[in-house]
């Protein structure tokens, strides 16, 4: 008996889609880490975004200046993070790149310092 795979929540678009261009969409992700949590995603399936062709690095950063301005007028961050995690050891859960764009809050968290290194909490602060 074979096992199924199942099929890509990035790959199956929905209605979630607030966003898109020819090459990519913007959603909100499901799991949120701060309100306004999004997330830039290729239309073409492709794992990393290594492998991501021209056009649609462009479409996704076109996107996220985009989304960048929504949320400035909806959400009024005092900042964010951008991340793309490529590969399992890097944490990347869905084999389908996915740029999230984390808008971020004056005491969200303790100590902000260091950011995107907080991916290895040891080396976080320098």
């Amino acid at each position: 008996m074979e096992a199924t795979i199942p099929p890509c929540p990035f790959c199956s678009v929905d209605s979630d889609i607030f966003l898109h261009n020819r090459h990519a969409y913007a959603r909100c992700d499901k799991y949120p880490v701060t309100p306004g949590h999004l997330l830039l995603i290729p239309f073409r399936h492709v794992a990393s975004y290594f492998d991501t062709t021209d056009e649609e690095r462009t479409a996704l950063l076109q996107l996220l200046n985009e989304a960048k301005a929504l949320l400035d007028d909806s959400h009024a961050p005092a900042g964010y993070n951008i991340g793309i995690n490529v590969g399992e050891a890097a944490g990347q859960t869905i084999p389908h790149v996915h740029v999230h764009l984390i808008p971020r809050y004056q005491g969200d968290v303790a100590q902000p310092r260091g950011g995107v290194r907080g991916v290895i909490p040891t080396r976080q602060s320098y």
